[in-house]
């Protein structure tokens, strides 16, 4: 399958790569793997949302959350992308792990981070289906509500 015009397709376009915000590569290449560092929802420099995902008020919602965790999972598409020169070059979806800064009440991880999933598979079909962890979290970088980190594999 070639990535690029799979995202034609959906009418998906991939954002820029997100600047770190810290000590590290937005992406790494090792062998046939592409791991990316954790994408927060970032689009233009600009975090999309901020706070504690749960039910109650003054939370961010579970749904606004699952939208979230896809544009994460953008990210990392984008990220990873740019570290081997081409979407094209990615083979398919090891791995997804989600962070999801979470209410103390809140259970309901594995349903955020499915956003990621979810948009992952829709892109790699077959390919996508990947092994996965969803982890609350009391809080993530720059109160980002939701973190993703992909590892990809690499076609030759």
């Amino acid at each position: 399958m070639i990535l690029s015009l799979r995202l034609a397709e959906l009418g998906i376009v991939l954002p820029a790569v997100a600047a770190p915000v810290a000590a590290y590569v937005p992406a790494k290449v090792h062998g046939d793997l592409v791991y990316t560092s954790g994408q927060l929802p970032m689009d233009s420099g600009v975090i999309l949302a901020t706070g504690r995902v749960g039910d109650g008020e003054g939370s961010v919602p579970p749904a606004v959350a699952g939208q979230l965790a896809r544009q994460c999972a953008l990210n990392a598409l984008s990220a990873a992308g740019a570290a081997v020169g081409s979407i094209d070059r990615l083979g398919g979806v090891l791995k997804v792990t989600g962070f999801v800064a979470s209410d103390p009440e809140f259970v309901g991880q594995p349903v955020v981070v499915n956003g990621a999933s979810e948009l992952l598979t829709e892109i790699f079909g077959d390919d996508g289906a990947h092994a996965r962890s969803a982890v609350g979290v009391a809080a993530l970088p720059m109160n980002a509500p939701v973190e993703v980190e992909v590892i990809f594999s690499l076609r030759y």
